[in-house]
């Protein structure tokens, strides 16, 4: 698809309202067109798409069971089970039963608040990632048991993110500590360990890496940090995928001077695109150059919301999420310090 910046206009389709504190996450359903909202206030929210008026209302809110906010949601493959990671140090795990969404298995271990959840590709492994600074893996049993099978320890600080790998059951992790580890199944002992390390050493971030994201081939993925810096890491995934041996990631390219405040979320779509959302307001779109480097900005400011006059920037903690449809084409969600959900569409003019 090609995009340029003169034919692209961005549209606001429908704010979804219903939270009262601020959203932290997002995740589209796989196989359906529901799509799951988590926030401070406790509670999980599914939306659902008419097909007659193409709108969004809320079908459910997932509330009572967690008792601190709700900080990262997400669904399973197969789209019948939602993931929910809360600062209560538990993991819910939730399956529409009916017309209805019910809680059937709450993980707990960590010490203290879950920061992330993430299926691997399919549907057989959970990851879950904590402020106290451990990594882990659940085993998906029959009859909606969770297994842990790992705790991965490894990191020095709270860690931010997990995030599978779309084809291969490697794991990913980003840390307070700046950097993102990776980790992978020994195949004798069936014990995970760490494999690689991308760090300040080896070109990588120089403060708190809070998010990452795949393309869709798996052979490139990106990272976005505090240091104020995207940064692009490519591998050679055909090695691997061959079963010979570990290909290291490597550096490819930082894309900086985009945002002038921390980079909080990054999301690589199907398209090629790359959204990236910031503490200063703004979600920036990029596109891979024709040498195969992402360096082109297609939309320098999407999004400005100014802050309130009674507020200041400090006590919002202006966090920015940003989440492209796997489903609708380029449509893309994202949340701001404000409570509504903004859904946008990029279009080609």
């Amino acid at each position: 698809m090609d995009f340029s910046e003169e034919g692209l206009e961005l549209k606001e389709i429908q704010k979804l309202e219903g939270h009262n504190d601020r959203v932290w996450s997002l995740a589209w359903n796989p196989t359906s067109s529901l799509l799951a909202s988590c926030s401070g206030d406790k509670t999980v929210r599914i939306w659902q798409r008419s097909p007659s008026t193409s709108s969004w209302h809320c079908k459910a809110v997932l509330e009572e069971t967690h008792t601190r906010t709700v900080r990262s949601c997400a669904w399973s493959p197969s789209g019948n089970l939602l993931a929910t990671a809360s600062f209560d140090a538990t993991t819910a795990i939730w399956e529409l039963i009916g017309d209805d969404f019910e809680c059937v298995s709450t993980l707990e271990g960590h010490e203290n608040e879950v920061k992330s959840v993430s299926w691997n590709a399919s549907g057989s492994l959970l990851a879950t990632c904590s402020r106290d600074k451990s990594v882990w893996i659940w085993e998906v049993q029959p009859g909606n048991e969770f297994e842990c099978v790992s705790v991965l320890q490894g990191h020095t600080q709270d860690v931010k993110m997990v995030q599978w790998h779309p084809i291969m059951d490697v794991l990913f992790s980003c840390s307070y500590d700046n950097t993102v580890k990776i980790w992978a199944e020994d195949g004798d002992s069936d014990d995970w360990h760490c494999v690689q390390t991308l760090g300040e050493s080896n070109n990588g971030h120089t403060s708190t890496v809070w998010a990452l994201s795949f393309n869709p081939e798996g052979d490139k993925m990106v990272t976005c940090s505090d240091d104020l810096t995207v940064k692009i890491w490519d591998t050679d995934s055909i090695t691997m995928q061959a079963g010979e041996g570990y290909a290291p990631w490597k550096h490819l390219c930082t894309l900086s001077g985009y945002h002038d405040r921390t980079i909080f979320s990054v999301h690589w779509s199907r398209e090629g695109i790359i959204a990236t959302g910031a503490a200063d307001d703004a979600i920036r779109f990029f596109v891979e150059s024709k040498d195969g480097l992402v360096l082109t900005s297609i939309l320098p400011l999407i999004h400005h919301i100014p802050h309130s006059h009674h507020q200041s920037a400090a006590s919002l903690f202006p966090y920015c999420s940003c989440l492209f449809s796997i489903r609708y084409s380029v449509t893309c969600l994202f949340c701001l310090p404000t409570i509504p959900i903004h859904l946008v569409k990029l279009n080609l003019l």
